[in-house]
């Protein structure tokens, strides 16, 4: 297969998107397309290897051309520092590509391409990685299901009551500084106030609100306050964390059911060394941590980074000028020092336990943390997958997981392609969703924006009421219907069950939307997809159980001793094995009674008896012996048996016992086949008794050495089995 021909166009080159870049120049693919909006942060280098210290800021997919051409200096790639949701890359765009590797890592971009590669009929290979989780699938029309096929949860959000007046979790604190942020620093949002709200529905008392009434106090913006005092960190700290919560205090409805919160104040706080433990460490792990990041800030020294912080914010805020507002970043010291300080005082307020620095960024940038080699594996994935798809192997395709646990000691684990879903509001033959929603307080802008746009992934979208009438109600012409957007759906006439034509003309893509009337919905949800919930349910019900399934099996498999059973078991099954061999030697081996009866001497020759004739009677029974020796050495079945066991052993109980023996003196004899040579599966036989050695043939010949004819003494409970030659100790 000639790859300089296939034309691919890669979305994304981040972590695996750079991987992926690396893989197909040298693969062989020669003509490539990447399109990637984001320039290089100094957290990337630590993963993304085409970028180096020099590269942060600059534009990724510029910087990944440049460095994977040195692979391939003959290769045509052509870079865009761009959105792939701009109206350039539509249909006609995707047609012209043999196939499209997505390397994004978030839901609208994704399913933006997804729809542009099915209108285009191009097949595309989906991609992701979490931590050290990873998949790779195929996407291709009518043959398997799309991005959209299966509902995606939403990414989860808390009430405003919540973060504003109540919270119980680190995560509601943090999520309050992030608001404090963009309320002092960024870009002011109403949905993200952080003074308490008078009009919690919970607080039936509305002492707070009443308080305000009687004085007659105007409340104005945090940030117009915050500009009046010239930020001066003490006033904002007596604000947030003193001023505010007595009045949240005086909402005392809030407070029947919970632990009140706690005002605090600088002057007590500034000197106050002591250090807010959290729940899982103690004050040794605290003292021993030596990592700042890691280590849980004392009272004083959350006020002391809270002032700082501040202090150079307000400065950088005013070096931008008086239009100009600041971004929050992760990666930008002051500005996660001014969100873990804040966050973890407002923790103390409230008696919720404390994050480290770290623990806070990671929760606050909803940071899964990057793994290069997941993202390496994923991109190799890709390839393969890829490679399939221009052979015309499509039925050779699978969907391919990279586990964090291995599945059948496998950790990459293959599956099979899924089918479309019929019921697809993408990919169906005639998509269709229902939507639950209060039609008289729903207004045709936010169906527009969290419907549409936020929710459907829709870009440029057209809204017809479909009653036969042909009204617009919303166009993607620019202010063609704006004059509709304050008012409620309601007002168009729109009832229980009524249906609209929703169309995108950019990513060629219609659905038929049906509205259901509800004013008894959920007071945390604004609408709710019917089909979706369900659905979704299905899917976390399905999650958790078999999470509880590993999880138990997990547990039983760490509260049994295995290797303890197994040994002890081992032992018992070799010791009982041991005494039916012992019993069997016995009982085959043990003498008639008639060859007693026969080996013993007569009455009447008793007086007759010399030191000679005594001799050749102990000769007898000692050749009668040595016979028996042979026989039982040559008893291939029980030897083979005592050799398994003794494997098993390890030769250990033995080696014990013959060490004990001072004194004793063995020799190693081998059994020779009949013409006297030596065979290497012979058995060899070591026995020792006292200074007796014994040495047996397969001629049943034997020599005795030091003159002694004295029976030898064979205990079968002391066999050692060792090496190819089977060597095998009597004693």
């Amino acid at each position: 297969m000639d790859l300089k021909k296939h034309k691919i166009l890669v979305v994304g080159a981040g972590g695996i998107g750079c991987e992926l870049l690396k893989n197909l120049i040298l693969t062989g693919f020669a003509d490539i397309e990447v399109i990637d909006l984001d320039t290089i942060e100094l957290s990337n280098l630590n993963r993304q290897f085409l970028f180096q210290k020099c590269h942060v800021g600059k534009p990724k997919a510029i910087i990944a051309r440049e460095s994977v051409l040195k692979y391939n200096t003959n290769a045509n790639i052509i870079a865009y520092h761009d959105s792939i949701m701009s109206q350039k890359y539509n249909v006609d765009y995707f047609k012209k590509f043999s196939i499209v590797l997505n390397a994004l890592d978030n839901k609208a971009a994704r399913s933006h391409v997804n729809r542009l590669c099915l209108a285009a009929d191009v097949p595309l290979i989906e991609s992701g990685s979490a931590g050290y989780l990873g998949q790779v699938t195929l996407i291709k029309k009518n043959l398997t299901e799309c991005y959209d096929c299966l509902p995606k949860p939403p990414q989860k959000t808390f009430p405003g009551c919540t973060i504003r007046n109540t919270p119980s979790e680190p995560i509601h604190c943090i999520v309050w500084a992030k608001h404090l942020f963009n309320q002092l620093f960024g870009a002011e949002d109403p949905d993200e106030a952080v003074s308490p709200d008078g009009e919690d529905p919970e607080n039936m008392a509305q002492a707070g609100q009443n308080s305000v009434e009687k004085t007659q106090v105007v409340r104005v913006s945090t940030r117009q306050w915050a500009k009046e005092t010239k930020y001066n960190p003490v006033k904002l700290f007596n604000k947030l964390f003193n001023d505010d919560v007595k009045y949240l205090l005086s909402m005392s409805k809030l407070w029947e059911k919970r632990k009140p919160p706690a005002p605090l104040e600088w002057t007590n706080c500034i000197g106050n060394d002591s250090v807010p433990l959290r729940e899982d460490q103690s004050q040794t792990n605290q003292e021993n941590n030596k990592m700042n990041s890691l280590r849980i800030w004392s009272i004083s020294e959350c006020c002391k980074i809270f002032e700082d912080s501040v202090n150079k914010l307000f400065q950088t805020l005013s070096s931008e000028g008086d239009e100009e507002i600041l971004c929050w970043d992760k990666d930008d010291e002051d500005a996660m020092n001014f969100v873990a300080s804040a966050a973890n005082l407002r923790c103390m307020v409230f008696s919720i336990a404390v994050k480290s620095k770290f623990e806070i960024k990671s929760l606050a940038g909803n940071i899964i943390p990057a793994i290069a080699t997941t993202n390496a594996i994923v991109a190799g994935l890709i390839v393969l997958e890829a490679l399939k798809v221009l052979e015309n192997k499509m039925d050779e395709c699978k969907t391919v997981y990279l586990r964090d646990k291995p599945i059948q000691n496998k950790m990459v684990v293959p599956g099979q392609l899924v089918k479309p879903n019929p019921k697809c509001y993408v990919c169906a033959a005639k998509p269709e969703i229902s939507v639950r929603i209060n039609l008289n307080s729903f207004t045709v802008k936010q169906f527009e924006t969290k419907i549409l746009k936020q929710e459907l992934n829709m870009i440029q979208p057209d809204v017809e009421i479909d009653d036969g009438t042909g009204r617009i109600m919303i166009s993607s012409e620019e202010g063609e219907t704006d004059a509709n957007n304050e008012k409620t759906l309601a007002t168009f006439g729109l009832s229980d069950q009524s249906r609209l034509k929703c169309d995108d003309f950019f990513q060629d893509y219609e659905i038929k939307i049906i509205l259901f009337h509800s004013e008894n919905l959920d007071s945390t949800k604004e609408y709710e997809f019917i089909s979706d919930s369900q659905t979704i349910k299905d899917i976390q019900s399905n999650v958790e159980k078999e999470n509880l399934k590993q999880k138990q099996i997990e547990e039983e498999r760490k509260s049994r001793p295995v290797e303890e059973d197994i040994v002890i078991e081992s032992v018992k099954s070799i010791e009982e094995k041991k005494r039916s061999y012992e019993k069997a030697f016995q009982e085959e081996n043990s003498p008639s009674e008639e060859e007693i009866s026969s080996k013993k001497l007569k009455p009447e020759d008793s007086d007759d008896l010399t030191s000679t004739s005594v001799n050749n009677a102990s000769d007898v029974i000692s050749e009668e012996d040595e016979t028996r020796n042979n026989q039982q050495c040559d008893n291939d079945v029980i030897l083979e048996e005592v050799e398994e066991i003794m494997l098993e052993e390890d030769s250990k109980p033995a080696e014990e016992k013959l060490n004990g023996h001072n004194g004793h003196q063995k020799e190693t004899c081998e059994n020779k086949n009949s013409n006297g040579s030596s065979s290497q599966d012979d058995d060899i036989i070591e026995c020792s008794s006292g200074d007796d050695v014994i040495e047996i043939n397969d001629d049943e010949s034997q020599s005795y050495q030091n003159g002694n004819t004295n029976q030898s003494t064979v205990d079968s409970s002391n066999v050692n089995g060792e090496g190819s030659n089977d060597a095998i100790t009597l004693e």
